[in-house]
């Protein structure tokens, strides 16, 4: 049952809010109003003073730092709250909005704090699928034949190509046959059909990934013209399984995670106000 409640949204909540109020009381003294009471910095802050200067110069600071950096600190705490008697802080919107981001920091803070079992992240990789889907990737050899050159007797001279490319135990170079073309290269290893649909077009790279592994076939129009080729490897897209794409699955979980409970924790919030909006009419023109 601890380990249920440990689970949960609000009581994720619950906990780091309770921290952060007790954090913000060990460090920073009650308010009281401009011109009365008194400052009290204690051994907190001062050790807090202390160490933020040591991170920053990779050092302690010496006894007269450590005394500017308490005053530095003294000068701030009393024009705050000299700021916050005179109400400087009502209505001004860069204050606002800060207090609003403490606030929801508590939130992400709390989606920090859940840890994903591995079945929930196989339910997220299951009903996200497409977004870790892989690619084909294929490697490939073609020869290029250009329409412009051979005109109405492209077919055949496709076929006689296929037929001398496919002969058993011949010794074709393929590199020397078809027409050239500066822009593509003779050979193309582990392309992903993307980067090939850039280079010759979708529905070049759509019907090649679909052909047989090893044999010369063709032609396949693209752009240019016409093309035989020879897939040597051929890498299936697909699913890929939690343990390949880990890290991926638990960085999107956690952002969804993050969104869920920041909505959740902004409507407790919200259902502890009355929320009333008397909207003006609307005057038609």
């Amino acid at each position: 049952m601890l380990k249920t409640l440990a689970r949960e949204p609000l009581v994720h909540f619950l906990v780091l809010g309770a921290a952060l109020f007790l954090l913000d009381a060990w460090l920073r003294p009650m308010s009281v109003p401009a011109g009365r009471g008194e400052i009290v910095v204690g051994d907190a802050r001062v050790r807090n003073l202390a160490s933020n200067f040591a991170r920053t110069w990779q050092r302690p600071p010496t006894k007269e730092e450590l005394d500017g950096l308490v005053e530095s600190y003294v000068r701030e705490e009393v024009m705050v709250r000299e700021a916050l008697a005179l109400g400087l802080d009502r209505d001004d919107a860069i204050i606002r909005r800060r207090l609003q981001q403490k606030v929801e920091f508590v939130s992400e803070e709390a989606a920090a704090l859940t840890t994903p079992t591995d079945d929930e992240l196989r339910a997220y990789l299951a009903a996200h699928a497409d977004a870790f889907r892989t690619q084909p990737r294929a490697s490939f050899a073609q020869v290029f034949l250009d329409p412009g050159k051979h005109g109405a007797a492209l077919e055949a001279e496709a076929k006689r190509l296929l037929d001398a490319l496919n002969r058993p135990n011949g010794a074709v170079d393929f590199a020397s046959l078809g027409d050239r073309l500066a822009l593509l290269d003779r050979r193309y290893e582990a392309l992903p059909q993307a980067e090939i649909a850039r280079l010759f077009g979708t529905q070049f790279a759509e019907t090649l990934v679909r052909q047989p592994v090893g044999q010369w076939v063709g032609p396949i129009a693209s752009g240019y013209g016409a093309h035989l080729v020879r897939i040597d490897a051929l890498q299936p897209g697909g699913i890929p399984s939690l343990d390949e794409v880990r890290p991926l699955v638990e960085r999107e979980w956690s952002n969804q995670k993050r969104q869920e409970l920041g909505k959740a924790f902004y409507e407790q919030l919200r259902s502890k106000y009355a929320i009333k909006v008397p909207m003006p009419e609307v005057t038609k023109p």
